[in-house]
């Protein structure tokens, strides 16, 4: 049986050796969030996921959802329980303002609290997930009327939260959607359409589930600039707030997926359901993409979840199982072979999604950091500059993130050999369920793309030119540091390929836009790369500090240390390899005419 443990230690080094968490307490929120109650919120969250959820993992893998006759769904053995543990503690509500019932503490710690979720089990936590994205977005664009009347019961968990925007012919481009939204002249609209891939469209652990759906109001333009949001709750909500009698919305069917089997992912069909229309008339989109960038962030995490919980398990393999002799000579000589842990290319494999991990999460903590001060700081131009950061670094941590969160839950059930195909030891769980994070909220091809088409373009290219600004000033201040050098070095190098990726598509792009498409994931991957050389830059640097004021801490701090030098020295160079495809430009990719192939 696999087993998790949240990453508490290495989170808290982040946020308060690395970051600064506590040098924004004049921001609201944060003076409540003292080190104390940070690494309280932490440490109960790690309980929760450990002793609670991580156990319900396998279970909800191999028993899945059920539709009943009636159109109901029965999640897992155990999952009402583990759901109810993780509302009644308050942890739907831990970033959401104090006046809809939430605690108001910073979205960093949720975004913390996400990944410990998702490692111990993605399928469960998708559900408070939606839920808060849903939350997320009617803060924003809801009515006031709308934030009081389903915010309190969505923040207490007795109600739950979806998106609606998938339909059968229409993922990717929203515009196709045929989903008509009819007024029924007394403010409400009757919905009527059918959408797929709802996750948590329907389920047996809350008694009431507040849908967000996209739809086209009747005489309304074509394309994405005749759509609008509604939020349609299954059961209708009376004056006094009680639950009234059930909408027109029902669970079709349940798709059969590849993994999350304890998500119910549903066919949702809206027959005449009754919805409001949540902001302003065919300007849904920009509604739904406060959920969807909430959502976008939420599965990076995801995929850094199934990074670590592989890992982790991995590593628990490799430092038991006995298989040949070090090249070096024998390192357990009273038994009948070593450990694999002894051999280089284990090793390798395993500094590899370590290295992966901890610069990965810095970088998803920092972009939450960032979002934070984008919603809470009173400064115009501080609210800006962390705006253009989220705006440019969203598809870079959703893309990067779930891709190589992927490779790495492949790399670690590689560990096992044989025994990693073998159900029993639950590698095939982390493969399956990390293959879903590079596909929703926007395939990672789009994520890609956009990336290229929008993010690096936008304001003149402000966001990118700020980026490489910081990272270049980083390097200049740490550059005579001896200690820095093995980090700065390689970052230097890694960023060059990045100004020259980015100069390259400027010059290429704009003529033969083909250019664009057929570098763009590299381009995506190559910036992850720098980011994440960034961040091990920082990473080491409070490292080295830390040492120097805690004695206790340096055998700790020099694990970092050597993980980093890996990164720079092993991970760090394919930016050479990214750039050099990307400079090969588009000939070849689109040469072949359709029928070739």
């Amino acid at each position: 049986m696999p087993s998790y443990r949240a990453p508490v230690e290495d989170t808290l080094f982040i946020l308060n050796d690395v970051l600064g968490f506590h040098h924004h307490d004049n921001l609201p929120g944060f003076s409540d969030a003292s080190p104390d109650v940070v690494e309280a919120v932490l440490s109960e969250g790690a309980k929760l996921a450990d002793t609670v959820l991580a156990p319900l993992n396998a279970i909800g893998d191999k028993e899945g959802c059920k539709r009943l006759h009636d159109g109901s769904v029965t999640t897992p053995k155990g999952f009402k329980a583990g759901y109810d543990a993780f509302a009644q503690g308050g942890w739907m509500g831990l970033s959401v303002p104090e006046e809809y019932g939430g605690q108001g503490l910073p979205h960093t710690l949720n975004s913390a609290i996400q990944e410990f979720v998702s490692g111990a089990n993605l399928a469960l936590g998708m559900y408070p997930g939606l839920t808060q994205g849903a939350m997320a977005a009617l803060l924003v664009h809801g009515s006031e009327e709308q934030k009081q009347a389903y915010l309190p019961k969505m923040v207490e968990g007795a109600w739950t939260g979806t998106m609606n925007l998938t339909e059968p012919h229409c993922g990717t481009d929203l515009g196709l959607l045929k989903t008509k939204a009819v007024p029924n002249g007394d403010g409400s609209y009757s919905l009527t359409g059918t959408k797929i891939f709802i996750s948590a469209g329907e389920h047996d652990m809350a008694e009431n589930i507040i849908h967000l759906v996209i739809a086209r109001i009747e005489g309304a333009p074509a394309g994405t600039k005749g759509i609008s949001l509604f939020v349609v709750p299954k059961f209708l909500i009376n004056e006094d707030g009680s639950l009234g009698t059930r909408n027109g919305v029902s669970c079709g069917s349940i798709e059969h997926k590849m993994g999350i089997h304890g998500n119910s992912t549903c066919v949702m069909n809206y027959d005449g359901a009754k919805g409001w229309l949540v902001g302003q008339e065919n300007r849904g989109l920009n509604a739904m993409f406060v959920m969807m960038n909430e959502a976008r962030l939420a599965v990076g995490i995801q995929g850094l979840g199934q990074s670590e919980v592989a890992y982790q398990n991995a590593v628990a393999y490799a430092k038991d199982r006995l298989q040949g002799r070090s090249l070096t000579g024998a390192k357990a000589p009273d038994k009948a072979a070593d450990p694999i842990i002894v051999h280089p290319d284990v090793r390798r494999t395993l500094m590899t999604i370590r290295a992966f991990n901890e610069a990965g999460r810095a970088l998803m903590l920092w972009t939450a950091l960032k979002a934070d001060i984008g919603h809470r700081s009173p400064d115009a131009a501080e609210r800006q500059a962390a705006e253009d950061h989220m705006g440019l670094m969203t598809p870079v941590v959703k893309g990067v993130l779930t891709d190589k969160g992927f490779d790495n839950a492949v790399a670690a059930q590689q560990m096992f050999g044989g025994h990693g195909y073998i159900e029993e030891w639950g590698m095939s769980q982390f493969v399956r369920d990390a293959r879903i994070a590079m596909i929703y909220e926007g395939a990672n091809g789009i994520q890609a793309m956009d990336l290229i088409g929008r993010k690096l373009p936008k304001d003149g290219g402000r966001a990118m030119m700020t980026f490489l600004g910081e990272v270049q000033t980083f390097i200049k201040d740490h550059d005579e540091d001896e200690a820095m050098k093995p980090f700065t070095g390689p970052l230097q190098a890694g960023l060059n390929d990045l100004q020259a990726a980015t100069m390259w598509f400027m010059q290429n792009a704009f003529s033969k836009p083909d250019n664009a498409g057929a570098g763009a994931t590299d381009y995506m991957h190559l910036f992850g790369l720098v980011a994440m050389g960034y961040m091990w830059g920082r990473i080491a640097k409070a490292a080295i500090a830390r040492k120097a004021e805690d004695a206790g801490a340096a055998e700790r701090m020099d694990v970092k240390l050597v993980t980093g030098r890996f990164y720079m020295e092993r991970m760090l160079p394919e930016t050479a390899t990214r750039l050099t495809r990307i400079k090969a430009g588009a000939e070849t990719t689109m040469a072949l005419a359709v029928e070739a192939f």
